[in-house]
């Protein structure tokens, strides 16, 4: 009898050894698996960075908001004072110059029932006619609204031309005597590339649906009947200017040629002139003046959560972008 035999009964319970895997697939199964757990821990903690930045922004955004709109309490209390709203910078739609921030500050200083007189720190070489038109039609409506409540002006280093046209609604304006004071007109800048490019053999392809859509194309020839139009534009708004300053000064301006012609002079000769009315800081005002000797300060200061949000905001590179074409806009300068 052979020992060869053969196992036929299907209810034996002996199987087969198992497969054994090599070594080159064991470690790219762990190297895989590795993989898949370290991609899974960075996802969470990118997810856990952006939840707790996104709580960060609101935590500021709602900071700053409370700040600004219920921190009046303490200046309720102090009674009796001078409140002062700081302009330094250019007048454009942005910073302490914008209207949307200067606005606000003026009406909580004149509904404040403290507040015996608002006084505008101006440190401002000018800037946007829109912008200082607007902050020129709210101080006229709160003047109405508080005839009680004089609006002083004291220039700091520059008060010119969209800085001027805000202090011209003033009711006085106080100078040192070397400030710079006036200019008094509109400009529109930019630059022409034609020759160069003619130089250096460059094509330019506008395309335009519109005879004047290319109006003062740096890059393109400028034709006179859009100079001429550029012109008639100045002259408008420098009108515009012209009548807010007179109405202000009123009878104090003396007549000169040269008072509207673009050019700036020191405190000492805008006194004589009668651009200013006499020399000031914000405590002489204050004390001789308005005779409230204790100053609160209205100004909407950015602070921390500004400046958090502007990192985390789209405004990285705009100022830029804004410089690039701010060129052919009409300038308070």
């Amino acid at each position: 009898m052979s020992d060869n035999t053969r196992n036929d009964n299907p209810n034996d319970n002996r199987t087969a050894a198992p497969t054994t895997f090599s070594n080159w697939e064991r470690e790219t199964l762990e190297r895989l698996v590795f993989a898949t757990v370290r991609e899974q821990r960075a996802a969470r903690r990118w997810g856990i960075f952006f939840k707790m930045s996104f709580l960060l922004v609101a935590f500021f955004a709602i900071w700053a908001y409370f700040d600004f709109n219920f921190g009046s309490s303490d200046i309720e209390a102090l009674g009796r004072h001078t409140a002062l709203i700081e302009i330094d910078g250019a007048i454009e739609d942005e910073g302490s110059g914008a209207a949307d921030t200067v606005i606000p500050s003026l009406n909580k200083a004149f509904s404040d029932p403290g507040s015996a007189a608002i006084v505008l720190r101006i440190n401002s070489p000018g800037g946007s006619p829109v912008q200082a038109g607007i902050i020129v039609d709210e101080i006229q409506r709160l003047k109405k609204g508080y005839p009680n409540k004089p609006v002083y002006v004291v220039v700091d280093e520059i008060c010119a031309s969209g800085g001027y046209y805000i202090a011209a609604a003033a009711d006085k304006i106080y100078v040192n005597k070397a400030s710079i004071v006036g200019s008094v007109g509109v400009l529109m800048d930019g630059f022409g590339f034609t020759g160069l490019m003619d130089k250096l053999g460059i094509e330019r392809r506008l395309l335009t649906a519109g005879e004047n859509k290319g109006f003062l194309d740096p890059f393109s020839p400028q034709s006179d009947k859009q100079k001429q139009h550029a012109l008639e534009m100045l002259n408008e708004i420098h009108e515009q200017f012209i009548a807010v300053v007179r109405a202000g000064r009123g009878k104090r301006l003396k007549e000169n040629p040269e008072i509207f012609s673009g050019l700036y002079w020191t405190g000492a000769k805008a006194v004589e002139m009668g651009l200013a009315d006499g020399f000031g800081t914000v405590d002489t005002v204050a004390r001789d003046v308005v005779k409230a000797e204790d100053i609160i300060d209205y100004t909407a200061h950015e602070g921390l959560p500004e400046r958090v949000l502007k990192k985390f905001g789209a405004s990285v590179g705009a100022g830029a972008v804004h410089s690039m074409y701010r060129g052919g806009v009409p300038s308070l300068r």
